[in-house]
C-alpha cells in the first residue's frame, strides 16, 4: 500500500498531531524538510514538517486529523 500525506506545517504542530495519531495505534512517518535542507546546504522557507500514514489507516485517523485541524 502507499503512503498518504496528512499534514504539512511547523514541527511543533506536527509533533502534537503525530502523538494524537499514535495514541489510536497508527504508525506515522515524519519527514523533516528543514533538517534535510540544512544537511544538503540549502535554506528552506516552505512548510517544515510533513506527516504520512499508510493509506489503509486513513479511515481510522481521519477524525483525529480533522479534530486537530479545527483546533488550530
Amino acid at each position: 500500500m502507499g503512503m498518504m500525506k496528512i499534514f504539512s506545517g511547523s514541527e511543533i504542530l506536527a509533533s502534537a498531531l503525530k502523538e494524537k495519531i499514535e495514541e489510536v495505534g497508527v504508525e506515522v512517518l515524519q519527514k523533516d524538510n528543514i533538517q534535510s535542507a540544512r544537511l544538503g546546504g540549502f535554506g528552506n522557507l516552505d512548510l517544515a514538517v510533513e506527516l504520512f500514514i499508510d493509506e489503509r489507516y486513513f479511515g481510522k485517523v481521519n477524525e483525529v486529523v480533522e479534530k486537530f485541524r479545527m483546533s488550530i
